[in-house]
């Protein structure tokens, strides 16, 4: 039976744009669509940067429709819905203030999908999200549907008057143009070998339907399996200082600090939590690490790798000092989110000193990566060689 695929390439013109989407698809639509299916033959319908969510549900409800199996592919960027605290994914016309209206909501597509006969419908995501939306996926899974397999990964926002790349996606095309299609599991994987260190700071999605946020850090391997979300504000900060209450959620005063600018007054509301959760249950417990998670992620939105850098080394070490296995999800998380803003390090004295640190907890901690270790001491040879 033929297959059916949907390519949609999507994101904001201008300013807002946080990923060079509409450059993928050039390199999909040069793929036999039988390939790209996975069946002998396929229909398949490209969307380029619409204007409209109500044309892109109409062609995602006719795909959801067909007989036979269906493959998505997205690349764009999610964006939040301030009112209603909704994932979008972002199109030509969005912008923060007008994301309700001109972007289609996540939930369309759940929806689409959700009568799909199970192992009949694949989602294949290059995502990048917002600060906020980033924030957002801290306790919440992006939900599929129970019946759908997702693979791919969600990059957290660049750097500042930087347009992302759809790494992700353009190496799923490039396997792809060889002209057969290996499991999706296994193109999956090899995408992420092909993204390679560039890929250490992303959350990557391969689920049975939930893509699920992971708290307090995002773990590039192995795929997170959903568990309860972690609450907003940890257990014990109630009351623990009196001069936080009534202050509502802290993570919403972030995010909207964060959205505006406003970074040094975003880390020192986080800082503050941090200093109560130490206090009230010590500097190695899950409320305290939470905040500084929160902390690592802020220096990054604040344009500082190195002190996003230097906060996730210190978040690992002490969940190491806590006991936690070093092929434990959030020790191997903490790490690579480490390596990922290293990378991101310009001063070659700074990066000296980062990566000497980096180094060792590598080798106790090598990740889910092949060669994290080598590439962390290449580059210490070649930041030698510099002044």
């Amino acid at each position: 039976m033929p297959g059916t695929v949907l390519l949609l390439a999507a994101a904001p013109a201008g300013k807002g744009c946080l990923v060079d989407a509409a450059s993928v698809l050039p390199v999909l639509a040069a793929v036999p669509p039988g390939v790209l299916s996975g069946t002998d033959t396929a229909n398949v319908v490209e969307l380029a940067d619409p204007l409209e969510p109500q044309a892109v549900l109409t062609r995602l409800r006719a795909a959801a429709a067909a007989p036979g199996p269906l493959t998505v592919f997205v690349t764009g960027q999610l964006q939040l819905d301030r009112r209603q605290r909704l994932p979008h994914l972002a199109l030509a016309r969005t912008t923060p203030t007008t994301v309700r209206y001109t972007g289609l909501p996540w939930h369309w597509i759940r929806e689409e999908l959700r009568l799909r006969a199970p192992g009949t419908a694949t989602l294949i995501l290059d995502l990048h999200a917002d600060p906020e939306m980033w924030e957002w996926l801290r306790s919440n899974p992006l939900d599929a549907g129970r019946t759908v397999a997702v693979y791919g990964r969600i990059a957290p926002p660049p750097s500042r008057r930087t347009v992302g790349v759809p790494a992700y996606m353009k190496a799923v095309a490039t396997i792809l143009r060889a002209g057969w299609r290996p499991e999706v599991p296994q193109l999956h994987e090899q995408a992420l070998a092909r993204v390679g260190v560039g890929g250490y700071g992303d959350l990557v999605l391969a689920s049975g339907g939930v893509v699920a946020g992971v708290p307090g850090g995002f773990a590039p391997r192995p795929p997170y399996r959903p568990e309860g979300p972690r609450p907003q504000t940890p257990d014990g900060l109630k009351g623990a200082d009196r001069g936080l209450e009534g202050e509502g959620d802290p993570h919403s005063a972030i995010s909207a600090a964060v959205q505006s600018g406003r970074h040094p007054e975003a880390d020192a509301l986080a800082a503050r939590h941090e200093q109560v959760a130490v206090r009230a249950h010590g500097p190695g417990s899950e409320e305290a690490l939470h905040w500084a998670e929160v902390r690592a992620d802020l220096a990054m939105f604040a344009g500082d790798p190195a002190r996003s850098c230097r906060t996730w080394l210190g978040v690992a070490a002490a969940r190491l000092a806590a006991g936690q296995a070093p092929d434990g999800p959030q020790v191997e998380s903490a790490v690579d989110r480490a390596h990922h803003q290293w990378g991101q390090v310009q001063d070659a004295v700074v990066a000296r000193e980062l990566g000497a640190s980096l180094a060792e907890l590598r080798s106790r901690v090598p990740g889910r990566r092949q060669g994290a270790l080598d590439h962390v001491r290449r580059q210490l040879r070649q930041l030698q060689t510099q002044g």
